[in-house]
């Protein structure tokens, strides 16, 4: 234990709550994360995946900015395991799969996928409980899509 978390105390979960898109985001900020990793390339594959989405059509740009702003707050103070844990339980039943999908696609798009990245993907469809043979057709699906 550090002499700070002596006299702060330690937080070992996040205490923010998050509402379905933040969920959603967070997510896939801890995906992209997961290396100790974010490259710029990572963050705009990001910011393009979630601006297609039908979950984010009514978020104006300052409404986007101060949810990243966030989401990144708790990545640094935290790290992507807290921001992760704090997120999966926010994120409703029905966008799992989705996120998971995301997720796979946001790993996969640098053509390189590191044991930590794929230590992350076998955790998130586990925790979102995500069928494994449905799991499998979602990555080789988004393995086919970011062959070329």
């Amino acid at each position: 234990m550090g002499l700070f978390d002596k006299v702060f105390g330690v937080q070992s979960q996040v205490q923010e709550t998050f509402n379905p898109a933040e969920a959603f985001a967070a997510i896939c900020l801890s995906a992209i994360a997961s290396d100790g990793y974010l490259a710029d390339e990572e963050l705009d594959g990001l910011i393009n995946s979630i601006n297609r989405m039908q979950l984010f059509k009514s978020y104006p740009r300052d409404v986007m900015r101060r949810m990243f702003d966030k989401l990144f707050g708790i990545l640094r103070r935290q790290g992507a395991d807290a921001l992760f844990n704090g997120a999966k339980g926010s994120l409703p039943f029905e966008l799992r799969e989705s996120a998971f999908a995301v997720a796979t696609d946001l790993i996969l798009a640098d053509g390189v996928v590191t044991e930590q990245e794929q230590d992350f993907l076998n955790q998130l469809y586990r925790a979102l409980e995500i069928n494994e043979t449905l799991a499998l057709k979602i990555v080789e699906v988004m393995m086919i899509k970011n062959r070329g």
